[in-house]
């Protein structure tokens, strides 16, 4: 069988490129064609070690559509080098280089990709709530303080706003949190700390989001202001390397600072700007940590459309 045999050696010499020089959906697309397993096949190996991943992921994976990130997802992947039997490490090696390269270009969490499912999931969350985007209330004002942890992750935020109505009978405002990759939004908790209170709160993993109603002591009246605070405690991701806030339209101040707990300083901090997620970053400027409480900041007198966000480099 001549022709079998070809294709076996070009199916070989093929994963072996794809192994030393990835991406890592390239490699892994090639294991499967290499080993001749339909993508149930691969599926019913993996639950016989315990992991269980859907066929559609793992059409995504070796479409590159989508990237394991998640513990289980990781699991799956060293699964996979068993089964398809690649060295030890192969695919969580092409994993690991693809992170590095898009931190050094544009940090992974952050993708066009992930900007975009995140949006359609962050369109379900609010209509499960009933709530449209804005809620009838402009911005004036925006202040946010994010902490970093002693591991690097990011442990919580604390945001105050000064809002407006815009229409009779406002009284809720809806607080959407982006977690950072491999994070679990059920486990993160909302403090209502000042002029309102929690109310329903939805999450989706995959995405990261959440989404929760924080409920006004009063109903609003058209041109009224009204100054809320709350916070989100996070801490159930691994290191993170920015903070990022997307803004729909022009409106009032936005004042954002980072701090660094002492074991955890970066070696270099920016801010930037995007006029969407699909461009790139632009408008960067160097960062000084401030020696005595490890922080930096940035102060928009007024936003316009589009992303503002402070990035930072480890070691």
């Amino acid at each position: 069988m001549p022709h079998a045999t070809q294709h076996a050696d070009v199916a070989t010499a093929e994963l072996d490129s794809a192994l030393r020089g990835g991406p890592f959906h390239v490699a892994l697309r090639a294991a499967i064609a290499a080993r001749g397993l339909p993508l149930q096949r691969v599926q019913h190996h993996l639950s016989r070690h315990g992991v269980k991943v859907g066929v559609t992921s793992l059409s995504y994976w070796q479409q590159g559509a989508r990237r394991p990130q998640r513990p289980e997802s990781l699991r799956a992947v060293r699964a996979l080098e068993e089964i398809l039997q690649l060295p030890e490490e192969s695919l969580i090696r092409l994993l690991t280089e693809a992170d590095d390269h898009a931190s050094a270009q544009r940090p992974a969490a952050r993708s066009y990709r992930a900007h975009m499912e995140a949006s359609g999931v962050l369109d379900r969350l609010l209509a499960e709530l009933g709530q449209a985007s804005g809620g009838g209330l402009d911005t004036l004002g925006l202040h946010e303080r994010v902490r970093i942890g002693a591991h690097r992750e990011l442990a919580g935020r604390e945001s105050q706003h000064i809002v407006r109505a815009h229409r009779d009978g406002v009284d809720r405002f809806v607080a959407v949190h982006h977690g950072d990759p491999g994070c679990a939004p059920a486990r993160m908790a909302v403090e209502a700390l000042e002029n309102c209170r929690t109310g329903r709160v939805r999450t989706h993993h995959d995405t990261g989001v959440l989404v929760a109603e924080l409920l006004f002591d009063r109903r609003l009246r058209d041109g009224d202001t009204y100054l809320f605070r709350y916070g989100v405690q996070d801490g159930t991701a691994g290191t993170s390397r920015e903070y990022v806030r997307g803004f729909g339209s022009a409106g009032g101040q936005y004042a954002l600072q980072v701090r660094f707990e002492t074991a955890a300083l970066p070696v270099r901090c920016r801010r930037f700007t995007q006029h969407s997620a699909a461009a790139p970053r632009g408008g960067r400027q160097e960062l000084a940590v401030s020696g005595l409480h490890h922080s930096v900041h940035l102060v928009e007198p007024r936003v316009r459309s589009g992303i503002v966000g402070i990035e930072w480099e480890w070691e």
